[in-house]
């Protein structure tokens, strides 16, 4: 490509007095990937910058499309979600709980769980699945080759329900609202909800958990499709161990499709 510094500096001023902004990026992020000793030597940037346009110089393609937010977004975003929830009002979970228990693991891993609520150990130590449903869902990503530290996890309710007792219909829902904020700010590709509790907060209570587990079922929100499985919950399989096969035939379809989509984990 042999174009004289002239017929740049001339196509650049016909777009600007078209208002072609978009023409003249496109057209200046090209031209100066040739070999030119100096940038400032070729146009005249102050008669450029003139006609109040900002000019973008580089030998790196043009990101046009901001589809994600970045990781600084995602981290404000969180903050503000962690924000609102700290000050909720009038609630009884809250008032009887020790700390907020927000979430744990990688926030940007593209592999979300999601669990019923805090229990004791959790509200001690403020973070989601460390007692000994923790343990064993440690134990069972293991089997699928799945490093916990690599996901992310939180809770439908984020505060302890008092006597560990299952979150109330009036609270799933409120705090249901919250969930898919969260949802909507991790944006993962797979979602993997564990226990009624969860898969009530986000399809509702006329569905049976036996009957819904072990298929995928898209989820959507803010008009985006999220994939999602839904399994027990490991305090579930802490109490009925012969639950311990459906379980494990969610996982191999979990680790199926980490394997199709190529997540890294």
């Amino acid at each position: 490509m042999n174009l004289l510094f002239a017929d740049v500096l001339e196509y650049v001023l016909v777009c600007s007095a078209k208002n072609d902004k978009i023409m003249i990026k496109i057209f200046i992020s090209e031209f100066m990937t040739l070999n030119f000793k100096n940038q400032n030597d070729i146009l005249n940037l102050e008669k450029l910058n003139s006609n109040e346009i900002e000019y973008i110089f580089s030998d790196k393609p043009i990101n046009r499309l901001k589809t994600k937010p970045q990781l600084e977004d995602k981290i404000k975003l969180l903050s503000k979600l962690r924000s609102e929830i700290e000050n909720i009002d009038n609630c009884e979970l809250k008032k009887n709980a020790k700390q907020l228990v927000f979430a744990d693991g990688n926030n940007q891993s593209k592999i979300m769980i999601i669990g019923e609520g805090p229990g004791q150990k959790e509200d001690e130590q403020g973070k989601p699945f460390v007692g000994d449903a923790g343990i064993l869902l440690n134990k069972m990503l293991e089997a699928i080759q799945i490093k916990r530290n690599n996901i992310y996890i939180t809770n439908v309710v984020n505060y302890r329900p008092p006597n560990n007792r299952k979150p109330e219909p009036s609270e799933i829902n409120r705090y249901s609202n919250y969930l898919r904020q969260h949802i909507a700010i991790i944006d993962p590709k797979i979602l993997i909800l564990m226990g009624s509790t969860a898969m009530e907060s986000l399809f509702g209570s006329k569905i049976k958990i036996s009957k819904e587990r072990g298929v995928w079922k898209e989820l959507i929100i803010h008009n985006k499709t999220y994939l999602t499985m839904i399994t027990f919950h490991p305090a579930y399989l802490l109490r009925q161990a012969d639950q311990k096969k459906y379980s494990w035939a969610d996982l191999k379809l979990i680790r199926k499709k980490i394997d199709e989509l190529k997540i890294s984990v």
